[in-house]
């Protein structure tokens, strides 16, 4: 019976294709949905396990740390061992990590996992489209890709109203234990009916230095800035200025420098750094801001953060509208702007007061500039270098924007914490508290707003103590979204987004 009733090879091409679109988005929905769910769980994370801000940090930093560091590295590794293979390896490194997460019995196992869970997501990450541009033909592949965008982007929004419910009427556990049932469909899937591909260069090579010498120099500056330790700062220094003398003569590097010839690719890269610093502050600092100032749920905490993701994939299709008409310049001058606008509206808020007229406005705009932004952002890293070259691109302004988040989570703690304890010892310095009040509040100065006391009035200071460190965050947000805005009017060229450069 061999050939009857077989269909056609094209047909066998959209029959793997489906199921690498549906392993691809499932497989990434797991990062995106992490990426927004943890953080609405961190307040409760806090309380559960009775930690200072810093292990708070460190639960992000600890995922954000090698996850942008070894993204790069996750790429070439499956382009010489297998795409699949790879990827596959990163969903159970991923899958095995988030239930280490939940059952982690102290801060120091949960930052630990989330190491692991961060070197699985490097993995991952880059296998997705590399599994997609490998399993598609080229008339094809722009269709799948923004399909896969298109879905990862709604599992990306239901994230913090999901989070939110698994917290408030479960365990913040849960949210690390979701990952479990996804992982095991995605590997079943990955290893039965995605086809395997590698690179079609022989020479592909594993940087592995330059991935531990960028590894040891951010972490090292983040270490310093979390935990006030200038030696740690200095090694973490001399780490990137070894990584960047390495990359200069490696043969194949993990992130080439001489693609930063383009001027318009250097500016999207200084673009993204300035944004998703902004917004990576924002995103970690508003669910602590939301559960324990402003007294929200987590599932209403959740909720709040869904106009701004929504808006963006709303808007997304109109955003491309945007790309064909004006080109990217004018997008990514104006977008950022707006996007700033909301930053600014974020710091207007004190204490209280209605969701509608405190924080929607500032997640509409920023929603709205955001998606503004994403789509010219993304035409130009890949339209400012060479064709070939395009994958490598999208890679480092990736890495580059989580990189970002990275250092701001860091750098904004430093500032929020600072103005947090001048603020709340000047306040009780003018209430008449006992001393022994005053020495239990003294003690847990680290924990920020989720400082436990029994005075009322000390409360209320804590609360207005916090908020106030919360508003310089905000408006260190609004300078870097115009700073970004003033580099894409600056260094960008005006050529339409369209053209790419040979």
């Amino acid at each position: 019976m061999a050939g009857v009733g077989k269909p056609p090879r094209n047909q066998d091409v959209v029959l793997s294709g489906g199921w690498i679109l549906a392993t691809t988005i499932l497989g990434s929905g797991m990062i995106f949905i992490d990426g927004t769910v943890v953080n609405v769980a961190l307040p409760a994370i806090q309380t559960a396990l009775s930690t200072g801000i810093s292990e708070v940090q460190w639960v992000v930093e600890a995922y954000a740390l090698l996850l942008a560091a070894l993204l790069l590295m996750g790429g070439s590794l499956g382009d010489l061992y297998g795409r699949r293979k790879v990827f596959a390896i990163g969903v159970a490194l991923f899958s095995v990590a988030s239930a280490w997460c939940g059952f982690a019995p102290n801060i120091g196992q949960l930052i630990f996992a989330r190491g692991l869970q961060g070197v699985g997501g490097a993995l991952l990450v880059p296998g997705s489209l590399a599994l997609i541009s490998a399993g598609f033909p080229k008339e094809k592949r722009g269709r799948a890709i923004g399909t896969w965008s298109g879905f990862t982007s709604i599992t990306a929004a239901i994230g913090p109203a999901l989070g939110g419910f698994l917290v408030q009427y479960g365990s913040w556990r849960w949210v690390f234990f979701l990952n479990l049932p996804l992982g095991l469909i995605v590997l079943i899937l990955a290893l039965r009916k995605v086809p395997e591909s590698r690179a079609e260069e022989a020479d592909v090579k594993i940087d592995w230095l330059g991935g531990l010498l960028v590894t040891a120099g951010l972490g090292g500056i983040v270490f310093a800035l979390i935990q006030s330790a200038p030696i740690a700062g200095m090694i973490g220094a001399l780490a990137m200025i070894g990584f960047l003398f390495w990359e200069r003569g490696f043969a194949s590097p993990m992130a080439p420098f001489r693609l930063f010839h383009s001027g318009d690719f250097t500016a999207a890269n200084v673009l993204t750094l300035f944004l998703y610093c902004a917004l990576g502050g924002l995103v970690f600092y508003l669910p602590l801001n939301l559960i324990q100032v402003q007294g929200y749920s987590p599932s209403k905490a959740g909720a709040a953060l869904l106009p701004f993701i929504l808006l963006m994939f709303l808007l997304s299709r109109w955003s491309g509208g945007l790309l064909d008409r004006y080109g990217a310049r004018l997008p990514l001058v104006v977008g950022p702007l707006i996007a700033g606008a909301g930053f600014a509206l974020f710091a207007v808020p004190r204490v209280g007061g209605s969701y509608w007229a405190t924080f929607f406005p500032p997640l509409l705009l920023l929603g709205l500039g955001m998606a503004i932004s994403v789509a010219p952002l993304t035409a130009t890293v890949m339209n400012s270098v060479d064709q070939r070259h395009a994958g490598i691109a999208s890679g480092i302004n990736n890495a580059v924007s989580r990189i970002a988040a990275l250092l701001a989570v860091a750098i904004f703690g430093v500032v929020l914490n600072s103005i947090f304890q001048n603020a709340l010892s000047r306040q009780l310095d003018a209430l008449t508290l006992q001393p022994r009040v005053r020495a239990e509040i003294d003690a847990q100065l680290s924990r920020l707003a989720a400082i436990e006391t029994s005075s009322a009035p000390a409360k209320e200071a804590i609360k207005e103590s916090f908020v106030s460190g919360y508003r310089v965050t905000m408006w260190m947000a609004f300078a870097l979204a115009v700073g970004s805005a003033i580099s894409a009017a600056t260094l960008l060229s005006k050529r339409p987004a369209i053209e790419s450069s040979s």
